[in-house]
């Protein structure tokens, strides 16, 4: 009787596309996550998580707490996030958005884009713990790098689909493309409780020189600090920081051109 063939090992692409989607479990910041959660959120086996997870503790990708056997983010995420972050100079932009929070009364942050997400990598909602990633179309962060993208990024129609987080929540892609087309011609963005209630939002980008969002700049504060009477004062005021920021943040060569 021929014995029976054991299943083959992943291929390479799918194998690294599997180690990088356990990264990606961590992305909410909860709690160190064992394999079985791994194997559940991926729908995987309880073995292939285990191993998945196994091969990054040894690279040092995550590190497993010794009492628990569970896993969290490891020294070489740390040290790949800590580099990308002065590669990209935003420990310069920290000072420009503490200025911009003190002036405005609200919280300034920076954001760039990543898949369907704005990502919050500088600024006063980076908290441990604060998740950093805001869906692109409830955002006013996420609109501007929408309105605003770079070559390569993906267009509308292959975000997600659009979830509603509150009445006000836009969940029609053809809302959506109209909302981005007014923000595209103001120049700005905002988030009117369509993320949260109580929360107000007013968004500019950061331009590289040929037009495109490298960054989305905002500043968020209640219905009551941010209001239409103010908005004009905090939109200069923002855009003022994102003209400073479009150069500061710029490689060294480059900034000493202008």
């Amino acid at each position: 009787m021929t014995a029976p063939t054991a299943p083959r090992p992943p291929g390479g692409a799918q194998a690294v596309q599997r180690a990088l989607d356990v990264l990606h479990c961590f992305h909410d910041n909860g709690p160190d996550l064992s394999a079985s959660d791994l194997a559940r959120r991926l729908t995987l086996p309880v073995s292939t998580a285990h191993r998945l997870a196994r091969t990054l503790l040894g690279a040092g990708f995550l590190e497993q707490d010794v009492r628990t056997s569970r896993y969290r983010l490891g020294p070489a995420v740390t040290e790949l996030g800590r580099l990308s972050y002065h590669q990209r100079g935003l420990h310069l932009a920290a000072p420009e958005l503490a200025d911009l929070a003190e002036r405005t009364g609200a919280t300034a942050d920076l954001a760039l884009r990543s898949g369907p997400h704005a990502v919050i990598v500088a600024g006063g909602s980076v908290t441990p713990k604060v998740g950093l990633r805001r869906p692109l179309h409830s955002t006013a962060l996420g609109k501007v790098l929408l309105a605003w993208a770079r070559p390569g990024e993906a267009d509308l129609a292959s975000l997600p689909p659009l979830r509603a987080f509150t009445d006000r929540t836009i969940v029609e892609p053809a809302a959506l493309a109209a909302e981005l087309e007014r923000v595209r011609r103001d120049g700005h963005a905002w988030n009117d409780g369509e993320s949260a209630q109580g929360v107000r939002t007013l968004a500019v980008p950061v331009l590289d020189r040929a037009g495109h969002a490298r960054f989305a700049l905002a500043v968020r504060a209640t219905p009551e600090l941010l209001t239409d009477e103010r908005a004009d004062r905090f939109l200069d005021r923002a855009r003022a920081c994102a003209r400073a920021l479009e150069i500061l943040l710029l490689p060294p060569g480059e900034r000493r051109e202008h």
